[in-house]
């Protein structure tokens, strides 16, 4: 009787919660019939409407839509509608005028009448326009940036700057002078040159219709990046040595092409075989035509080696085994390389007046972050704020700008062990707008410069909404409350707010929100009615207890409703990225593999899925617990995982299984190679089975470069830990994959047939990279995990 008893109850539970059964090809099928979410969104110059983007249906066209802020039917603008639509606005500081780039163009309004005006019509799609202090405008096109005057309605270079020696600055050799000193020919023609130089000066000085003279930066750099100030003064240049060694780019091979033939590409290089170009700051005086090389090397602890002691041991052990070349080019530089950064933050930043410029600067070994200002009498960068960590500077959390007075900067910290929102004159104390156990980002401040608005989980490390900080200090005040709040834009009177917020089974949506409070007025709903009549089962949000110190491990479950019966098997899935965050209340980027657990739960598993150490969301110390260590606290947590399942859930130990894509294929590994027996079977996707073979701005951070640190290298890389395989190991890899190539995965099955391992078998995607794009891929993948789940757990 007993096992007709649990069938009856597991159909019952799935009965409450399905409308109708789940099936593969339903889940995996191109995620068009979910309905798209809404993307991008900005209020119109006028603030009555708000624009956004949606996915178009059947390909990857983004359709720009429209909506009235007091609600109202949505219009996705035709091609017609998009050539009069405003794009994102930007206000001067009387709010009489926008400015705002179409379809990559300039534009500009008069608030007053209405009038619009095109600034450019080019094709080098300009960008960032910035109204200046005296009214007029600002943008850029490529590396240059271009004025625009509305009474002369004359748009010109801001600079020139030309790569190559300057002309003017020529030196003559020994040669030079006595080939002039002998031929009077060659003294009249140089004579002519130079009094046509001179003439040119004299007009640039005087005549201030002319363009500017070019600035040379010199044959041996290239440019990174330019700024100009808003009062357009100075700009400042970002460069890097031209022909830097980028190393050695492994090839893949596309296999399945429109030629018939096999096409190599080139992918990106391995850690530790290109450090990266060390970048240096020009200023350019435009008003004098001077330029100066910012220094590097008075930011404090800049000539520190925070690698001193792991260093030592290598150049040691290079020099033991007669490797003197290679132990050489390991001594610690003089002064630590940097670059702006740009990738992680908004690297420079001006005040609106153009009196204060804020830079950040990042070293290359990831332990210091610099927020510095510029003297501009002396030409030379003050630190203003030293951001370092043993283990590596956070990759978010480094917005930074200035307040409305233009002398005071705002940034944010992970100083105290979370992100938290400081504002600090220049050359004054630091003050820290907001502290706690909690993270703060998207910090906007008001129009008015009185308040910031930011996203924060100060409720709950899975909930995160809209909070109102003081510029001045005091309290914040919750202003949202979706808990899946994703993110949002203000409007340019800074009166409303435009939220993207979600939750679990939908995708983000469209809200406008009075920034005094009240209830939200929802603007969009996109998804399909189809999806929308699914029941889908609500992840539940729990906490395990961690058994190694750690606290709290927050983790999503998903069970069938009602459903009480003993010995069930269960699956553990495992997030990617290392640190992103999955345990929380919006719609999650594993949208299918969430669908996928929905399938599991109607076919009698339970599903945990698990915001292990190295997660984003709790903080500095779970993000470096893994540090010079991946996959050891992070399979610490699994385990617990494990263990609360058997001892909450009655969850059948033998019967559990584990799975996960990029991070989590590499936790797969780790659970199964070491920790044998724990899990019946698992699925590795996408695998980093070697660290020494992915890229360098993320493996660096945490185990160091290679050369310096090759213990953690073999500490954390499952491919060192293959002979301990014995439970059934599914391994799925994208041939075309250019962020975790396939040789990660090929590499491990060829070590696997060398230690006559049985239980394991591969599956490759030629058409595939990292993130599957193709529905056929999607369904054959969960199609294998769902088989190999079935025939080793016995469900």
């Amino acid at each position: 009787m007993r096992p007709m008893l649990i069938a009856l109850l597991a159909a019952f539970a799935v009965g409450r919660a399905y409308a109708a059964p789940l099936d593969m090809e339903t889940i995996m099928a191109d995620p068009d019939w979910i309905g798209p979410p809404v993307e991008k969104p900005y209020f119109s110059v006028d603030g009555s409407s708000i624009y956004y983007l949606l996915k178009h249906d059947g390909n990857k066209v983004r359709d720009l839509w429209r909506v009235p802020v007091q609600g109202g039917a949505p219009l996705m603008l035709d091609a017609a509608a998009q050539a009069q639509a405003d794009g994102d606005p930007v206000f001067d500081k009387a709010h009489a005028h926008a400015a705002f780039i179409r379809h990559g163009d300039v534009f500009w309004r008069d608030l007053g009448n209405g009038r619009t005006m095109q600034v450019t019509r080019t094709d080098d799609g300009e960008i960032s326009p910035r109204f200046m202090a005296d009214g007029r405008l600002q943008y850029r096109g490529g590396d240059d940036w271009y004025i625009y005057d509305p009474r002369s309605g004359i748009s010109a270079k801001a600079a020139t700057i030309k790569l190559g020696d300057d002309p003017d600055q020529r030196k003559d050799d020994s040669l030079t002078d006595e080939q002039l000193k002998i031929f009077s020919t060659l003294r009249g023609i140089r004579a002519d040159k130079d009094a046509q130089h001179a003439q040119d000066r004299a007009l640039d000085a005087a005549d201030a219709t002319r363009a500017g003279r070019p600035f040379y930066l010199g044959k041996s750099v290239a440019i990174v990046d330019t700024t100009l100030s808003p009062d357009g003064r100075w700009m400042l240049v970002v460069t890097k040595p031209k022909g830097h060694d980028d190393g050695t780019a492994p090839k893949i091979t596309h296999y399945v092409t429109e030629s018939g033939y096999p096409e190599p590409e080139d992918a990106r290089t391995y850690v530790g075989r290109n450090d990266g170009a060390p970048q240096s700051l020009v200023l350019l005086d435009l008003s004098r035509h001077a330029s100066f090389n910012l220094k590097t090397d008075a930011l404090p602890g800049i000539k520190d080696d925070p690698l001193a002691e792991l260093r030592a041991k290598a150049i040691a052990r290079l020099r033991k085994a007669g490797k003197d070349d290679e132990a050489d080019a390991l001594k610690a530089p003089a002064v630590r390389p940097v670059y702006v950064n740009s990738e992680f933050g908004p690297g420079v930043v001006w005040s609106d007046d153009g009196q204060n410029v804020g830079i950040q600067l990042r070293a290359y070994d990831n332990k210091d972050r610099w927020i510095a200002s510029v003297d501009f009498s002396s030409h030379a960068l003050v630190s203003q704020h030293r951001l370092t960590d043993k283990a590596w500077v956070n990759w978010n959390f480094n917005d930074f700008g200035w307040l409305k007075d233009g002398r005071t900067l705002w940034y944010l910290s992970e100083e105290t062990g979370y992100s938290q929102l400081y504002t600090k004159p220049v050359g004054g104390k630091a003050t820290a707008l907001t502290t706690g156990k909690f993270e703060v980002s998207h910090p906007a401040l008001s129009p008015d410069g009185r308040s910031f608005f930011v996203r924060s989980n100060r409720e709950a490390p899975t909930s995160y909404d809209i909070y109102r900080v003081p510029v001045g200090g005091g309290s914040m005040e919750q202003v949202t409350h979706f808990k899946g709040m994703d993110d949002f834009a203000l409007s340019g009177d800074g009166k409303r707010l435009a939220v993207l917020h979600s939750s679990s089974y939908v995708p983000s949506q469209l809200a406008v929100v009075d920034v005094s409070g009240g209830t939200p007025r929802e603007l969009t709903d996109t998804r399909k009615p189809g999806y929308k009549a699914m029941q889908w089962v609500e992840p539940k949000i729990v906490q395990v207890p961690s058994s190694h110190g750690a606290g709290t491990i927050y983790a999503k479950y998903y069970a069938a409703p009602g459903a009480d019966v003993a010995s069930r098997p269960a699956v553990i899935f495992v997030h990617g990225a290392g640190y992103l965050q999955n345990v929380h209340q919006s719609f999650p980027a594993y949208f299918r593999e969430q669908m996928f657990h929905n399938l599991l739960v109607q076919r009698g598993y339970v599903v945990l899925d698990m915001d292990y150490r190295a997660s984003e969301g709790y903080g500095r110390d779970w993000r470096t617990a893994i540090y010079r260590n991946m996959g050891h606290p992070e399979l610490e947590d699994l385990l617990d995982g494990k263990a609360w399942l058997v001892k909450e859930q009655h969850v059948d130990a033998h019967r559990v299984g584990i799975y996960g894509g990029s991070y989590g294929g590499f936790m797969t590994l780790m659970s199964l190679f070491r920790a044998p027996g724990e899990f019946a079977a698992g699925a590795a996707l996408r695998p980093v089975t070697d660290w020494s073979s992915y890229d360098q701005e993320y493996t660096s951070d945490i185990l160091n470069d290679p050369q310096i640190d090759p213990e953690a290298y073999t500490t954390s890389s499952p491919i060192y830990y293959a002979d301990q395989q014995r439970d059934p190991l599914l391994i799925m890899h994208g041939l075309i994959d250019d962020n975790v190539m396939a040789s990660d995965s090929i590499r491990l099955y060829q070590r696997l047939v060398e230690l006559h391992k049985k239980d394991f078998w591969i599956s490759l995607y030629p058409m595939e990279r990292h993130t599957f794009v193709h529905a056929d891929s999607w369904h054959d993948e969960y199609r294998r995990i769902d088989e190999l789940f079935h025939d080793k757990l016995g469900q």
